[in-house]
């Protein structure tokens, strides 16, 4: 893993408040944590370093989360997909086998860590 062992997360939402929240409350559990608010944004990350976990947004700004997260599955097959979504009970069987979890919006601060403790311990 990159950087003193700790778990690199990307967290891709257009929301900056999102980014933010989860990223000060990952990094307060021990990761390492890459803000991305477009599908480039994702795609530069997962250059940059390894990434354990990466949690997209169905709806990336005027970019689709089932898109990008299609294209890791087949470049970065070994990064954890979470989808965040307001919508989760609409979900098609598809778009659930892309992801390793999902989160619903609003969702809780604990919700948000035990997912990506599952997904890669700190």
């Amino acid at each position: 893993m990159a950087s003193g062992d700790h778990p690199v997360v990307v967290v891709a939402d257009d929301d900056a408040s999102l980014r933010l929240l989860c990223r000060v409350n990952l990094e307060q559990d021990g990761y390492r944590v890459l803000e991305a608010a477009s599908g480039a944004e994702v795609d530069r990350a997962l250059a940059s370093e390894p990434v354990a976990v990466a949690l997209l947004d169905i709806r990336l700004g005027r970019d689709d989360g089932v898109a990008v997260a299609r294209r890791m599955r087949e470049h970065h097959p070994a990064v954890a997909v979470v989808f965040f979504t307001g919508s989760a009970r609409t979900l098609d069987d598809a778009t659930r086998a892309l992801a390793d979890g999902v989160i619903p919006k609003p969702f809780s601060l604990e919700e948000l860590i035990e997912t990506v403790q599952r997904l890669a311990p700190a």
